[in-house]
């Protein structure tokens, strides 16, 4: 079946993530106490955008309940592999992006100690952003919505700007 690149739903992203920053959907587990949860919310919000997963075992991007999930939904490093895959696949793609590219329903990942990246906030408003100053995100783990990016330590910083969603064509 043939896949198209069709247009990520960056509102009803946003809309999720203000819905959901600070409780939880009872769809989805809650990995608060083991791990932190903030990637598991950046992917609900990423579902929300996209309304497909990628049910490829291993290297997909899907949750169908707290033990049957992907690494990519829950995992930092995991995620950032999925959606900056080279190829065709279903589900949700980014590219590695300035930070005058960010837009609502984006993400970003923070390093706090320079060496792993360890942190999925979600982009809720920016406008041609051109310090930290000027995005706003929404995230678990530290739950927070309209947060300054700017209010975070961290050694390093990765913008990740949604392309779109690979869909199969019916």
């Amino acid at each position: 079946m043939p896949i198209m690149l069709k247009p990520y739903m960056r509102q009803a992203a946003v809309d999720y993530a203000h819905r959901w920053a600070y409780s939880r959907n009872p769809i989805f587990y809650d990995y608060e106490d083991i791990g932190g949860d903030c990637t598991n919310f950046a992917s609900q919000c990423l579902y929300a955008g996209s309304g497909v997963m990628n049910f490829t075992p291993d290297f997909g991007w899907y949750y169908i309940n707290a033990n049957n999930k992907a690494p990519a939904w829950t995992g930092v490093e995991y995620l950032y592999n999925f959606l900056t895959r080279q190829g065709t696949s279903v589900g949700p793609a980014a590219v590695d992006a300035r930070i005058m590219d960010m837009m609502p329903g984006d993400l970003v990942q923070l390093s706090f100690d320079g060496v792993t990246f360890s942190h999925t906030p979600v982009v809720v408003a920016a406008d041609r952003p051109r310090s930290p100053s000027e995005i706003l995100v929404a995230a678990h783990s530290y739950d927070s919505d309209n947060r300054p990016l700017s209010t975070y330590t961290f050694q390093k910083i990765r913008y990740l700007h949604i392309v779109g969603v690979h869909k199969p064509v019916r």
